[in-house]
C-alpha cells in the first residue's frame, strides 16, 4: 500500500475498502479471461467470488411455529428454531416464592438431536428443562442459563461435560452451549463438540486468553474462534469485519493499528503490534499477529490475526502498581507519624522528678499501645508535685487510637495540669475538665481519674467513668470504693463531679490503670479487675517499678486490644 498513514478512523475505513475493491477488480479482471487452460488459476478466483451457499431448512414441516401453542404459520422467536443448524430450545423461567429462578419450562424446540441418545427438543416442549436435561444442574449448566437471566450477559460457546443417566447407563457428550435472553425467555442452542482436538483448541484459547480470526477480502466471509469472540464479546456467528474492528479502536492506537495492518495487506508477515481496543467500556489489550494468505496472482486475498488477551496481565500489573504506591504511601506516612510519636511521649510521659521522693512516694508507670507501630494512643497519666505541697495523681483515656487520639490526650493532660495550679478540688478540676471537653464539637468522650495527696497521707479523688484505683493493703488488693463515680467527660454538659475522701497509710501502694488492663473482648469487666487485682496481690511487698514489670510479664496481660497504661504509687 503506498498511500499516506490516515489520521482518522474513517479514513483507515476507507483505505481498507479501496484496497479491498482494488483486489476484486483485479480478480474480476482476471477470471474474464477467455481459454482458460486447464488447471489454470483462474477457476479458483471464481469460486472464491461465488455466493456463499445459504443453510438449508431443517423444519422439514413448512414454516410454522414449533411451541405447539401458536398457530401454524404464526412469526416470533419460536418459529425460526427450525432454521438454527444445531439443537434449540426457547427456555422460560420457572421462578420460586422468593423470585429466584429454579428451573426454566421448554417452550419451543427445533428437531436437531446433538447425540443419538438425546431426544430432539420439539419432542420435550412443555417439560421441566431439568426434567428433560436431569444432568443440566449437576453440569454447571443451570446456573449458567440462570445466570444470563439474572443479567449476567450471554453465553457464548461454554462447553458443558453433558452425564445422564438412562436405562441404568451413563451417557455422557461434550456439547457447545450458547444462550441468551429473548425478551424474558431464553433462547439457548448446542451442538456436540466435533473432536478432542476442537475441545482442547478451545481450551486452549481459553486457558492461554488466545484467538484467531480469518477474514476473506474476495467474498466478504469472516470466521472467529471462539477465543476471539470470548475477548470481543461478540457472536460467534456474527464476527466483526476489519472496518468495525477499527470502530473500537482506541484514538492514540489507530496508528499503529494503521501500520499493522497495512503491513499485512502488503504482504508483510508475520507482523505483529500491540493494541488498545474499547470493548463494551472496557479497555482491552491486545497482542495481534498477522499474517497475509496470499493468491495466485501474489496478492494478499485474505488476511489471518491472532490475538493474545493481555488484559488481565495489564490489570494485575495496574492493581499492584497502584498497591505499592499506596503502600509506600503509607509507609512514609507511618514513618512520620513514628516520629512524631516519638516526640510527644518523650513530652507527655516523662520520668518522674526527684521531688516525688522528697516528700515519700515511690512511683513507677508504664505505658503500651494497642498498635504495634505507634509510640503514643490516647492513655495518659499525671504525677507531679504541686506549689501548695499537694501531690496531682491522675490517669485517663482519650477515645481512639494513632495521632488523632494523641492531640486529644495532649490537650486534656495540659489542660489538668493548668486547672491543678488554681488549688481546686478533685472534683471542681473534673467538672471544669467535661466542660472543656463538651464545648469542642470536634470532641469524643475520654475518661479519667483526677485527685491529690495531702500531707495527711488522704487521697482526695473524683471519678469520670473510669476505673476505679486499686489499694495493696496488707497483702490484699481491692479496688476504691466510690458512690460518687460521675459520667465519661464530654458525655453529659453541666455536670457537676463530687470528691471522694480516701484515708491512706505508710506501706500502701495505689494501682491507677486504664480499661486496656482490663477489658477482653466477650468478658464482663470485672472479670477483669478481679483478675488484675489478684495478680497485683501476689507480689505485696514489690517496689512500684518491680510489680508494674511482675504484671506486664504475666501471660493474661498479653495481647490486649486497647491501649494500655499504668501508674503505681507506693507511700513509704
Amino acid at each position: 500500500m503506498g498511500f499516506p498513514l490516515p489520521d482518522t478512523v474513517e479514513e483507515l475505513k476507507a483505505l481498507i475498502g479501496s484496497e479491498v475493491s482494488a483486489l476484486r477488480t483485479a480478480v474480476r479482471r482476471t477470471a474474464d479471461r477467455p481459454a482458460a487452460a486447464p488447471g489454470d488459476e483462474v477457476t479458483a478466483s471464481v469460486q472464491l467470488l461465488a455466493p456463499t451457499p445459504t443453510l438449508p431448512a431443517h423444519n422439514d414441516t413448512g414454516a410454522g411455529c414449533l411451541c405447539s401453542t401458536h398457530d401454524r404459520g404464526a412469526t416470533g422467536t419460536c418459529a425460526v428454531l427450525g432454521a438454527i443448524p444445531a439443537s434449540a430450545v426457547l427456555l422460560e423461567p420457572v421462578h420460586d416464592e422468593t423470585g429466584t429462578v429454579r428451573d426454566f419450562r421448554i417452550v419451543a424446540g427445533n428437531r436437531i438431536r446433538s447425540a443419538e441418545w438425546l431426544e430432539a427438543p420439539d419432542r420435550q416442549v412443555g417439560q421441566r428443562f431439568l426434567e428433560a436435561r436431569p444432568g443440566a444442574a449437576a453440569s454447571g449448566l443451570l446456573a449458567a442459563l440462570t445466570d444470563v437471566v439474572a443479567g449476567g450477559g450471554p453465553l457464548e460457546g461454554r462447553v458443558v461435560d453433558y452425564t445422564e443417566q438412562r436405562l441404568g447407563r451413563l451417557h455422557r457428550a461434550p456439547l457447545l452451549y450458547s444462550a441468551a435472553l429473548c425478551g424474558e425467555q431464553v433462547l439457548a442452542t448446542w451442538r456436540p463438540v466435533q473432536s478432542q482436538t476442537e475441545l482442547l483448541t478451545i481450551d486452549a484459547q481459553y486457558l492461554a486468553s488466545l484467538g484467531w480470526g480469518s477474514w476473506d477480502l474476495l467474498s466478504g466471509k469472516v470466521t472467529w474462534s471462539e477465543g476471539l469472540s470470548r475477548i470481543f464479546h461478540a457472536d460467534i456467528r456474527m464476527p466483526w469485519s476489519l472496518e468495525q474492528l477499527c470502530d473500537t479502536l482506541l484514538p492514540d492506537d489507530l496508528t499503529a493499528f494503521a501500520e499493522f495492518l497495512t503491513s499485512v495487506l502488503a504482504g508483510e508477515e508475520p507482523a505483529w503490534t500491540r493494541i488498545r481496543f474499547l470493548v463494551l467500556g472496557e479497555v482491552r489489550t491486545l497482542d495481534l499477529m498477522g499474517r497475509p494468505v496470499v493468491g495466485t496472482d501474489g496478492r494478499p486475498w485474505a488476511v489471518n490475526l491472532v490475538a493474545r488477551d493481555l488484559t488481565p496481565q495489564i490489570r494485575s500489573r495496574r492493581r499492584l502498581a497502584e498497591t505499592e504506591r499506596e503502600s509506600d504511601r503509607l509507609r512514609r506516612q507511618a514513618r512520620a507519624e513514628r516520629r512524631v510519636a516519638d516526640a510527644l511521649r518523650e513530652a507527655l510521659l516523662p520520668t518522674h522528678s526527684e521531688a516525688l521522693a522528697a516528700v515519700g512516694l515511690t512511683v513507677a508507670a508504664s505505658y503500651g499501645p494497642a498498635e504495634p507501630d505507634a509510640a503514643v494512643g490516647g492513655d495518659w497519666y499525671k504525677c507531679r508535685l504541686l506549689p501548695d505541697g499537694r501531690v496531682l495523681v491522675a490517669i485517663g483515656d482519650a477515645a481512639g487510637h494513632g495521632l488523632d487520639a494523641v492531640a486529644r490526650m495532649s490537650q486534656q493532660r495540659h489542660a489538668l495540669a493548668g486547672l491543678a495550679q488554681t488549688g481546686a478540688s478533685a472534683g471542681e478540676i473534673t467538672t471544669w475538665l467535661n466542660e472543656l471537653v463538651c464545648s469542642d464539637p470536634t470532641e469524643q468522650t475520654a475518661t479519667v481519674v483526677t485527685g491529690h495527696i495531702d500531707d495527711a497521707r488522704n487521697l482526695h479523688w473524683a471519678d469520670a467513668g473510669h476505673p476505679a484505683p486499686l489499694l495493696l493493703r496488707d497483702g490484699r488488693a481491692r479496688p476504691l470504693h466510690t458512690g460518687k463515680r460521675g459520667p465519661l467527660l464530654g458525655a453529659l454538659p453541666g455536670y457537676a463531679y463530687e470528691t471522694t475522701t480516701t484515708s491512706l497509710r505508710p506501706g500502701d501502694l495505689l494501682l491507677l490503670y486504664t480499661d486496656g488492663m482490663v477489658e477482653r473482648r466477650g468478658e464482663d469487666v470485672t472479670k477483669g479487675i478481679d483478675r488484675l487485682a489478684d495478680l497485683v496481690a501476689r507480689t505485696p511487698d514489690a517496689a512500684p517499678r518491680d510489680l508494674i514489670d511482675a504484671i506486664l510479664a504475666d501471660p493474661d496481660q498479653s495481647g490486649h486490644e486497647d491501649d494500655a497504661c499504668m501508674l503505681a504509687i507506693r507511700l513509704d
